[in-house]
């Protein structure tokens, strides 16, 4: 399906805006027919008749009446096509954020930053044009010389075939020109697609920058960038111009040539003035549909240009072979935290990867015990957590809760089950408060606080000149790594799920901050089911069951004192660490 016809299929929902939107232009075209055949009554009449001047107040009181008509008619299809815009670039938005957090993390990662933002922002914005002026204009220069040679064949039929043999000169130089013009304006949108993105990579890492002393030189590569857009923009508006004059120049030829041949049949008597002046008032009109078409599709080109990059976003995550993304899929049968979880065979491979990240990877995670994952780096421990949360699917095998296979289960209803705690958590730049909050937004405001207790966070919030109201700006950028695994904590005991997902939670810490996590991170597991993606000694030790991966497999399990009796590679590990005690 190409691009057009997926603008199109998103109309379906919102069709009654749309619908109005044509029908009230069809109107406008009808009263402008009416007014011209009214004003050049009026004028025959006043001039050429010399009627007296009380003769003239019915048809001038009908002009007045088809002049508030036309207003009205426009104004209700330019608020019908902006209803639609809206209606259908929301959707569009929802559509396209949901189907990016369906995915998670990992497919963010695997997009520019700067192309995501500017597809989500940017792109939706640009077919605001394309909706509301473009279509709209499509099918008023489809009706309107239609209802217009109409008028003229019966009135003067030579008008009507000069009419009928220029029209389709316009629509013949768009195609021309628009096929150049599409091509610029797609290399204009990859253009500041590509400066959008490095844009926003500089000013993320303007701090490394500057600590090498590369930021002069960066400054010019997006100064080059930016040079690149405008000599793209250019190009864009010079087509612009060009298709402009071309479709004015072909529009006045035709309204001369039927100027012209009116005025010889004037002078030979071959036609009434009232006639004449009316074909005369209606032939700009009969142009204008078509000049204005030609405008509104280089402005619509830019919105059809961002809809690839949207699409290619969406196509990119339908890609993913989630089993459950039908909203019309069940929600689990029961609590995940209330059942073990079985993985039975899996095996998973990563795009480009010689090896496989798991391998006939076969275990569980039992229900209401605490589960550390260990293994050296590359094990496959991440990845597993990655299925366990959809943010990925198995090539291979399958993973079970209560018998069940999680791949029918509704994405969006599995996580909501489950409280994650990533190495890294990322801070928005709300309050404290909403940073938290988002786990839970029915909280109450005292399990907000019993949650801030839990996490270790009161401390932190009474030093802060606003408490839990304090802006944390993008990414937290005032607080350590510490503080932001806390409120990362915070979110974990306020969504109070009964399964627990924590990546490597004592990561880069000090011993006092790690034992500090390790009382919280205890009171978050007591009680509920936790996988523990974990390296430190002390949070293995004190897991209930432990799994150890190796190259994807699943190479022992059971608990520390059996491990450090049975298992060598295990052994071997703990003394690396410094941790000796069975």
């Amino acid at each position: 399906m190409n691009i057009d016809r997926r603008l199109l299929a998103l109309i379906g929902p919102e069709k009654a805006p749309f619908v109005l939107s044509i029908a009230a232009s069809t109107a406008v075209s009808v009263a402008l027919i009416g007014q011209a055949a009214v004003l050049s009554l009026i004028i025959s009449r006043a001039f050429l008749e010399e009627s007296p001047p009380a003769s003239l107040l019915p048809p001038i009181g009908l002009f007045a009446l088809l002049s508030i008509l036309r207003m009205l008619f426009g104004w209700l299809a330019h608020a019908g096509a902006k209803r639609a815009s809206t209606a259908v670039r929301l959707a569009l938005f929802e559509r396209l954020t949901r189907a990016v957090a369906l995915r998670g993390p990992l497919f963010t990662r695997s997009l520019p930053s700067g192309r995501l933002s500017t597809t989500l922002l940017k792109g939706i914005e640009s077919l605001d044009a394309y909706f509301s002026q473009y279509l709209p204009q499509l099918f008023l220069a489809l009706a309107a010389p239609v209802l217009i040679l109409g008028a003229v064949f019966p009135q003067d039929p030579v008008s009507g075939f000069i009419l009928l043999g220029t029209a389709p000169l316009i629509p013949l130089f768009m195609a021309l020109i628009g096929r150049r013009a599409g091509a610029m304006t797609d290399r204009q949108w990859e253009s500041l697609s590509r400066m959008s993105g490095y844009f926003l990579d500089m000013l993320q890492g303007m701090t490394t920058l500057k600590l090498f002393a590369r930021s002069r030189s960066r400054r010019d590569a997006v100064a080059e960038a930016g040079e690149g857009f405008r000599k793209a923009t250019m190009q864009v508006l010079r087509v612009a111009f060009l298709s402009s004059l071309t479709l004015e120049l072909v529009g006045t030829i035709g309204t001369a040539m039927v100027a012209v041949g009116i005025g010889l049949r004037l002078l030979s008597a071959g036609l009434e003035f009232r006639t004449a002046l009316f074909i005369l008032l209606l032939t700009p009109d009969f142009y204008l549909p078509l000049r204005q078409l030609g405008l509104k599709f280089h402005a619509g080109m830019e919105g059809v240009s961002a809809s690839r990059e949207i699409f290619g976003v969406l196509d990119l995550a339908a890609e993913s072979d989630h089993a459950g993304e039908d909203e019309k899929n069940p929600a689990p049968p029961a609590d995940p935290g209330r059942s073990d979880i079985r993985f039975e065979g899996v095996g998973y491979s990563y795009p480009g990867a010689d090896a496989r990240a798991l391998n006939n990877l076969s275990c569980t995670v039992e229900a209401g015990l605490t589960t550390a994952l260990t293994g050296p780096s590359g094990a496959g421990k991440s990845t597993l957590v990655n299925l366990l949360l959809r943010f990925q699917s198995p090539d291979e095998g399958t993973f079970t809760l209560a018998g069940r296979p999680i791949g029918e289960f509704d994405p969006e209803e599995w996580r909501e089950r489950i409280a994650w705690v990533p190495q890294h958590p990322f801070l928005f730049s709300g309050t404290l408060r909403e940073n938290i909050m988002m786990a839970n937004r029915r909280a109450s405001g005292e399990e907000l606080l019993r949650a801030v207790r839990s996490a270790g966070l009161e401390e932190l919030v009474g030093l802060l000149p606003e408490g839990l109201d304090t802006p944390l700006g993008e990414g937290g950028a005032r607080f350590s790594g510490g503080e932001a695994q806390r409120i990362a904590l915070a979110r974990a005991f306020i969504r109070d799920a009964s399964l627990v997902v924590l990546d490597e939670p004592t990561s880069h810490t000090d011993p006092e901050l790690e034992m500090a996590l390790n009382r919280s991170m205890r009171e978050l597991v007591r009680g509920r089911t936790a996988l523990i993606i974990a390296h430190r000694p002390e949070t293995i030790r004190t897991a209930d069951r432990i799994l150890v991966l190796e190259e994807g497999r699943l190479r022992a399990s059971g608990t520390h004192a059996e491990l450090m009796e049975e298992d060598a590679f295990y052994r071997e590990a703990f003394a690396t660490e410094g941790e000796e005690r069975p």
